[in-house]
């Protein structure tokens, strides 16, 4: 049975009515499909309402869903002939960062991405999506592999931050993205990468300096959390609401500030709710995004990076009444 946020519980129990007049109608013996059918209009009205005027804490809470397509869900789904490579060969394998060779779409790649997990299982084995050192290594290992055999990099963002842990820490976390970063920008393919669920901070961008950076609609983009935010502002998680408004974390807002190039439509209700639609809307843009960079040659493909990073924070919004 699907998860239901907070915000959606007259959706919830709108569906459950619809539930239970469906399994009614076998045995009742009466015709109940007029009635399924004004409810499941009513259904529709209430989830394009719902999800047409989400905040930006409610739209973290989307970004966040247990059901949302993670990434190893959308390779398995958009690439042929995956195969993962592992290890940073320094240290050793991070499952936070999943990436290596595939096809997508007909055409050889290098594609990688944060994987949170699905289940506490997998969770704990992904470490959320946390990556520590030996990921970011991993991921440069890939790209200096794309560039060396001229692959386009395609990359999936999904990930609370990068791991806070004194290890990570005493391993050189802040370096290596540094050098993930710092590689994202000095590549001579095309690299286009998609923020798919969470975008946290410095450990986001190590893999999203990129030439085109899609967002899905109900994702969110920030240098913090709206709680750690709110925790650091007004010493309370409590207010992460008003610390998700003051960030600009939604993909209006950053598509309005430059900072991303691409908003995904997804399905109505969100991606959770039709998730190979939802990929197959990702697949399309992806798509769409390295058509545009054929053809383009290596230094110019730097160049335009350059200066797509350089001009961020040149266009501005409103900022009466943030704090």
């Amino acid at each position: 049975m699907m998860t239901f946020l907070e915000f959606e519980k007259p959706i919830a129990e709108l569906e459950g009515k619809i539930r239970d007049l469906r399994s009614f109608a076998p045995s009742g013996g009466v015709d109940v499909s007029s009635e399924i059918s004004q409810l499941e209009g009513k259904l529709s009205r209430l989830l394009k309402e719902t999800y047409s005027e989400l905040t930006p804490h409610q739209k973290t809470l989307v970004a966040r869903h247990p059901e949302r397509p993670h990434t190893c869900t959308i390779i398995n789904h958009l690439m042929e002939d995956f195969t993962p490579l592992a290890g940073d060969r320094a240290f050793g394998e991070d499952a936070a960062l999943v990436g290596g060779l595939a096809r997508f779409r007909g055409e050889a790649c290098v594609v990688m991405g944060h994987e949170k997990g699905s289940d506490t299982a997998s969770r704990l084995t992904h470490n959320f999506g946390m990556a520590r050192p030996e990921g970011y290594r991993k991921a440069i290992r890939l790209m200096d592999l794309a560039d060396q055999f001229g692959l386009p990099v395609i990359t999936f963002v999904d990930t609370p931050g990068a791991y806070p842990g004194i290890g990570a820490e005493e391993r050189g976390q802040a370096e290596a993205i540094a050098r993930s970063t710092d590689r994202c920008l000095s590549l001579s393919v095309p690299i286009c990468t998609t923020i798919v669920g969470e975008g946290g901070s410095g450990g986001a961008v190590a893999l999203a300096a990129a030439n085109r950076v899609l967002m899905m609609e109900h994702a969110i983009y920030s240098v913090i959390s709206p709680e750690g935010c709110a925790s650091i502002l007004w010493r309370t998680a409590e207010k992460a609401p008003e610390a998700a408004a003051a960030l600009r974390i939604t993909a209006s807002d950053l598509l309005t500030l430059g900072v991303i190039d691409t908003v995904i439509s997804e399905p109505l209700g969100g991606a959770h709710r039709d998730a190979e639609r939802a990929m197959n809307m990702v697949g399309d843009a992806v798509e769409q995004a390295l058509r545009d960079m054929a053809g383009i040659d290596g230094r110019t493909l730097r160049r335009l990076r350059r200066e797509k990073f350089l001009a961020m924070g040149d266009k501005a919004l409103p900022s009466e009444g943030l704090f």
